[in-house]
């Protein structure tokens, strides 16, 4: 039987090279296998990714989060990990993610990764020994019954997975079995784990399926009162080093998971729907949209898709590649509070692969220009294109102003140079048909964001403001004021952004 490695790392913080505040910008999603291929094997790597981080912080992104860059068993996503302190071999060496944090923190870039804590990969030391046997050492390290117990049903199927000495619990995959979380020292080996990577530098953690960490019961297996006191332990963890971040994937609660007795932070799975409703038009999304911050925490990160296809299809497909549209969601999503996170391609309008099904397709080669490998590699990409690839490329939009990208870039340089779309509160925000405004404001200054999602101009009532106030037109129109009753009144042109801001 292999060895399994559940040594000690002991708390060892090298400090952060980042600014304060740097948690508070936009994410990159990126699939470092997708993105960029350095050697020519058709597979995107560490080395890759380095070459492009001028790209990423001309985009005006403060932080990238990495989908798993272990070791894995399955050799394509990273979510079956075979060893919690290594780097997956097709993406380079450690000493290649050293050097990648090297170059993103001289550019003033964060880089969180992905830590997969409710399972290992069935190839797993760990899981290879307590597979063995029911008396192996290691066997109450994974959820174990004999026999196994019958009502149970996740995501449609049975998870319990029967073996000659007894069933394992693994809902998302047979070769996925699910750690123990209810044994103290399976919790410290994800903690010395943690710390193996924040010793290094890394400058946080996107933790993977909170919802499923603990389980009481076919009918009390998500969403368990231990799972968030165990993420609560997982960021006290984190707090103990510089400037560090993290977000959780808890899409059943998302706002439990985001609270300050849980992650802190957690991605806002049921914003995405209204975000992309208002963005074709919809007056009840709008409505949505308008109220979500007004009961959910500034903890909540918006996004539109991510490389899940339960959280949706890429925003260029449920749009219908519509760029009106899609420049009125990725206004919308970037600047509300919480951190935004952009799945890499969306800022270019890309498609999913045709040629391709279920999550595969979501999770294509990045488009860098024209060509057979769209300049994600010179060899042959291990993986379809995007549909859209071959139009739809960073070369062909850093030329056009109008372009997707540009709106990107120009948006996120807002939400940069604006301090209170970076740091502010949200408050007065009214929606009116297809017309949303919100305000945010920090102690010495106010955003004022209005988006007409509608097809006819109109004008927007804005109230809440100070009185007699400048309004400095910051995209979009031109500068306003508020009268004495902090009132304003602003023309809205179809489907279009105004910002402003005022002193307070």
């Amino acid at each position: 039987m292999p060895t399994p490695d559940v040594s000690a790392v002991a708390m060892a913080d090298p400090g952060s090279a980042l600014p304060d505040g740097w948690q508070r910008g936009a994410f990159m999603q990126i699939f470092v296998r997708s993105y960029q291929d350095s050697d020519g094997d058709g597979i995107g790597d560490l080395k890759g990714l380095t070459s492009r981080l001028d790209y990423l912080k001309d985009l005006g992104v403060t932080g990238l989060w990495l989908m798993p860059i272990t070791k894995s068993q399955d050799g394509d996503h990273g979510y079956a990990v075979t060893d919690y302190r290594d780097i997956e071999p097709a993406y380079g060496k450690l000493a290649d993610l050293d050097e990648l944090l090297k170059q993103a923190h001289a550019r003033g870039i964060g880089v969180v990764i992905d830590h997969v804590i409710n399972h290992s990969a069935g190839q797993h030391p760990l899981f290879v020994n307590a597979k063995d046997s029911a008396s192996n050492a290691w066997r109450n390290w994974y959820v174990w019954q004999n026999p196994a117990p019958s009502g149970w049903s996740i995501y449609g199927a049975n998870p319990w997975r029967s073996t000659a000495n007894g069933a394992y619990f693994a809902p998302f995959w047979e070769q996925m079995p699910d750690f123990n979380l209810q044994k103290a020292e399976v919790v410290e080996f994800h903690k010395n784990a943690l710390r193996f990577w924040l010793n290094r530098g890394v400058d946080g953690f996107r933790f993977d399926a909170v919802g499923n960490l603990v389980e009481n019961g076919p009918a009390a297996w998500e969403n368990q009162p231990r799972n968030y006191t165990l993420m609560n332990e997982m960021r006290q963890l984190l707090n103990g080093y510089a400037r560090r971040h993290m977000v959780c994937e808890g899409p059943a609660d998302p706002r439990g998971f985001g609270a300050a007795n849980a992650c802190g932070s957690a991605f806002a799975f049921d914003l995405s729907p209204a975000l992309l409703g208002a963005a074709r038009g919809q007056a009840a999304s709008v409505s949505a949209l308008a109220d979500y911050f007004n009961t959910a925490s500034a903890g909540m990160s918006p996004f539109l898709s991510n490389h899940d296809g339960f959280a949706g299809q890429r925003p260029a497909d449920q749009l219908n590649a519509n760029v009106a549209q899609l420049k009125l969601a990725a206004s919308a999503y970037l600047l509300l509070p919480g951190a935004p996170f952009i799945y890499y391609g969306e800022e270019i309008g890309l498609r999913a692969s045709t040629a391709l099904s279920g999550d595969p397709a979501l999770r294509t080669p990045m488009a860098w220009s024209a060509g057979s490998g769209n300049g994600f590699t010179t060899g042959t990409p291990y993986r379809a294109l995007a549909a859209n690839a071959a139009t739809h490329h960073v070369a062909a939009q850093q030329a056009d102003p109008d372009s997707l990208l540009n709106h990107y870039r120009a948006l996120l340089a807002l939400r940069n140079g604006t301090p209170a779309l970076r740091d502010g509160d949200y408050a007065n925000a009214t929606a009116a048909g297809t017309l949303l405004s919100f305000q945010r404001r920090t102690a010495t200054q106010g955003a004022v964001v209005v988006i007409n999602f509608g097809s006819t101009a109109t004008e927007a009532s804005l109230t809440g403001l100070p009185a007699n106030a400048t309004l400095l037109a910051a995209a979009g129109g031109a500068h306003a004021g508020s009268d004495a009753t902090g009132q304003a009144r602003i023309n809205t042109p179809a489907q279009s952004l105004r910002v402003y801001t005022y002193t307070r």
